[in-house]
């Protein structure tokens, strides 16, 4: 599997979850499962099939967990060059054909949030930006099609992610 890139803070929440999964959820779904049990036949015993199930998301979900920290690459984008696009870049880009602007910060999958204007790296309009330079001009293919976008700043600037 290829490294994953994210930040400090996108490493710290991945294993404060797996910690909260391991030693809270898996534990009380246990607990659930074994008071369930005790309700008598199994095959007509909703409550133990749901806590089977929600058992099952969990060893899934810590699976998915420990794969994505052990190809983790964390990365601080103060340390980096930002005179390109790269990983924890903030660009601002311009929309040639309706002149509105749009900043973007290219964080790792886990940490994206677009809303809040945190694109993973790979992202379609990352995936445009990266490697590009200050007036460079792109095309980016958006759902509703191709439009064009001149790149007019590049900077680091402190992520700050909504907890």
């Amino acid at each position: 599997m290829n490294k994953e890139p994210m930040s400090q803070y996108g490493y710290e929440k991945l294993c404060a979850e797996l910690k909260n999964l391991k030693e809270i959820e898996r534990p009380n779904i246990v607990k659930e499962i074994d008071i369930a049990r005790q309700h008598g036949d199994l095959k007509e015993n909703a409550e133990y099939h749901a806590a089977k199930e929600k058992q099952l998301f969990i060893e899934a979900r810590i699976n998915d967990l420990s794969e994505t920290l052990n190809n983790a690459q964390v990365i601080d984008p103060a340390t980096l060059p930002h005179n390109k696009v790269s990983f924890g870049s903030t660009v601002k880009i311009l929309n040639l054909e309706n002149d509105k602007e749009f900043i973007y910060t290219i964080v790792g999958s886990v940490e994206s949030n677009p809303a809040n204007g945190l694109i993973s790296f790979g992202s379609p309009i990352a995936k445009s930006l990266i490697g590009k330079m200050k007036g460079d001009e792109i095309t980016i293919k958006l759902p509703g099609g191709e439009s064009d976008f001149e790149i007019l700043e590049i900077y680091y600037r402190k992520i700050e992610f909504t907890k």
